[in-house]
């Protein structure tokens, strides 16, 4: 692959993943499944770290995807939640135990434990009592839910015995039990109410409920599996794990100790089918290394611990009869076919509707009407069809045709060379684009707009209060407040939100303005080199893709949006309203081009910067960040507790070692 092949594919790769993360998080209505995501996942890893030269610091692998609630108040973790590496091979599990065994030569154990599948949460206590209890959010921010998770009866709100540190975290899953599912879901079938989808889905919705007392009513149970804190009573994770039984929290019985990674995947073969026997949801085993010290010498990379993995078991098949197919239109335009089928039940779900993702799929399933098609699920969310019995096809069945024009406003789709998917083009015309664009306008990373949300915007619209962007600042508060489910006190919120996201930075108005291929770290590039807007509107594609990482095709997308006569007065508009339309004082003041042209890459701990800022510091002074060592890379910035074979890396390449106070004189 050329290397503009290569930096197109990346940027396809995080396109779709950010897109995946959004539908898993934030909408709870993820179309992949966990073993098709941690695919794309690792062929984005493997390409990043081959070529560093495309890194960005937003990227899908540098991030934990998010699940926050605008309703609850948002709480800083002390110690970030991060996601785990995901296995699906024996192969796998011994490279991660070699790897191990090759940052040291102390013996050490592995602890297995059931991988619940749930929706995580950490509880603070505090001398023995309930303090807070925080979903994990983007990783770094999480949800306030105490009061909801205070009503789950078996977690402690008061510790019993003693021993305890005086404050300290637990990490824990909470779940539906599959009884406890079945019987809400036969209550919301007799109110003609929407089903839930699986148990896991529903412990989410469950935790996030705006009124306590449905959450006491769902009979939610939670799991713990990780103690975190100053003077915790062992350094083994599995004697801490013992311990906090006895102060009253529920632990798996199932959890093993190994003392080496044959034992590890005998574990692993005996809960293969013994799982399903369990009165929760689980899709896999969490293996870790026992010894918390070695835990902290191993550290971690940017997104998971090195001394954890997660292995996922296959997913789940079952054959049914595919009835028809139907389609859906997103924010981008994109169309995205789904398969809905004769009921079947699968992985302890009943399973109506299967992802077919675009129409190549379609083709080369060879799928037709009435077929009999084999259905698979992994991690319990939408499945997918993954074959067709064709022996069993009647012979006047008809084929499955992917449609020509839009579903909902009845364009005519396009296929753009290289890309898969269809699109309906009518971006200012067509229903879910339009409220697909209010959306992500308003969402948390964008201008994070507080009381506004997928239904509210459906409702305005519906109402024809908005049609754009731009008109969300034209709204009174008679016109929210008289709306079905809201209110003065729910149209004082959004006003006052809507006024403050004027003071919403230049570079995050850009994103929010849903540019194709524009995401955040490519909003932020042209926000620091173009400064304002009408830069970026007249910049020629030659000026554009001069800037670092950003390519032809970006370039193209930027050039097409501005050259829109809609979306050029939807900007004046936006400018009239008082929103932010380029840098502010304080990026500009702080601007240098000191690091002009230098890679450097960020390891270990620091005592007078975090990590963050340092990586702020960088881009500011026209330096690049990096996430892996090569002969390209400028400087290793090094602090304290650095993994010993990045160190090596480095010496073995030459390249310079600076320490935190070196770099700020670099900087003056």
């Amino acid at each position: 692959m050329t290397k503009e092949n290569i930096q197109k594919r990346i940027e396809e790769l995080r396109t779709q993943l950010n897109e995946h993360n959004y539908n898993y998080y934030v909408r709870s209505q993820p179309i992949i499944s966990d073993y098709e995501f941690d695919m794309l996942l690792k062929e984005l890893e493997k390409l990043e770290a081959e070529n560093p030269e495309f890194y960005d610091s937003n990227s899908p692998t540098q991030r934990v995807g998010s699940d926050l609630n605008k309703e609850f108040e948002q709480v800083k973790h002390q110690y970030s939640m991060l996601s785990l590496s995901n296995s699906y091979s024996e192969e796998e599990l011994r490279d991660f135990d070699q790897k191990i065994r090759k940052l040291t030569d102390q013996k050490f154990e592995y602890v297995c434990e059931l991988k619940y599948d749930g929706t995580s949460i950490s509880l603070r206590y505090k001398n023995g009592m309930l303090d807070k209890a925080i979903t994990r959010g983007d990783g770094t921010f999480g949800d306030d839910v105490t009061s909801n998770v205070k009503t789950i009866r078996s977690i402690p709100l008061k510790l019993k015995g003693s021993g305890y540190p005086e404050e300290f975290e637990i990490r824990g899953e909470i779940l539906l039990p599959f009884a406890e599912f079945d019987r809400i879901n036969q209550e919301r079938e007799e109110l003609g109410e929407a089903l839930f989808a699986n148990p896991r889905n529903a412990a989410s919705g469950t935790l996030k409920s705006q009124k306590s007392s449905v959450v006491a009513e769902r009979k939610l149970d939670a799991y713990f599996y990780y103690l975190l804190g100053e003077n915790l009573p062992n350094d083994g994770h599995f004697e801490n794990l013992q311990e906090t039984a006895q102060w009253g929290f529920k632990i798996s019985p199932d959890t093993e100790k190994c003392t080496n990674i044959d034992e590890v995947i005998a574990f692993i073969r005996k809960w293969h089918d013994k799982r399903f026997d369990l009165p929760v949801a689980t899709d896999g085993i969490v293996i870790k290394v026992n010894s918390l010290k070695l835990q902290q010498y191993l550290g971690f990379t940017a997104k998971s611990p090195r001394w954890a993995i997660a292995y996922k078991y296959k997913a789940e098949q079952a054959a049914t009869i595919l009835l028809s197919v139907s389609y859906q239109v997103g924010r981008t335009g994109a169309v995205t076919p789904v398969a809905n089928l004769e009921p079947v039940l699968l992985a302890g779900t009943t399973v109506k509707r299967a992802s077919l993702h675009n129409a190549d799929i379609i083709k080369s399933l060879d799928l037709h009407l009435g077929d009999t098609v084999f259905v698979e699920k992994g991690g319990e969310i939408i499945p997918k069809i993954v074959g067709a019995d064709q022996a069993s096809r009647h012979p006047m069945a008809l084929p499955v045709d992917f449609i020509k024009s839009c579903p909902e406003c009845g364009t005519a789709l396009i296929r753009k060379e290289g890309e898969a998917a269809h699109y309906c083009p009518n971006e200012d015309g067509c229903p879910p684009q339009i409220k697909g664009k209010m959306e992500h306008f308003i969402s948390r990373k964008a201008m994070n707009i507080d009381g506004l949300g997928a239904e509210t915007i459906d409702l305005l619209y519906t109402e024809n209060l908005i049609r754009n962007i731009a008109d969300l600042y034209e709204l009174k508060k008679e016109q929210i407040s008289r709306l079905e489910r809201l209110g003065d006190k729910s149209a004082d919120r959004i006003l006052k939100s809507l006024e403050e996201s004027k003071q919403v930075p230049f570079e995050k108005v850009l994103f929010a303005l849903g540019i194709r291929y524009v995401g955040e770290t490519v909003a932020k590039i042209l926000a620091n080199r173009l400064i304002n807007i009408e830069n970026i509107e007249k910049a020629s594609l030659e000026e554009l893709t001069a800037i670092d990482e950003i390519g032809g095709r970006i370039a193209e997308s930027v050039q097409l949006y501005f050259s829109n006569p809609e979306n050029q007065k939807l900007v004046e508009r936006l400018k009239e309203k008082g929103l932010q339309m380029q840098l502010n004082e304080e990026s500009l003041a702080n601007r240098s081009d000191k690091l002009n042209g230098l890679s450097i890459i960020i390891s270990g701990t620091f005592e007078k910067n975090s990590r963050d800022d340092l990586k702020k510091m960088i881009e500011q002074n026209g330096g690049k960040n990096v996430s892996s060592i090569s002969k390209n890379t400028s400087y290793m910035l090094a602090g304290n507790n650095i993994g010993p074979s990045k160190l090596e890396k480095a010496e073995k390449l030459n390249i310079p070692i600076i320490s935190e106070d070196d770099f700020l004189k670099m900087i003056d």
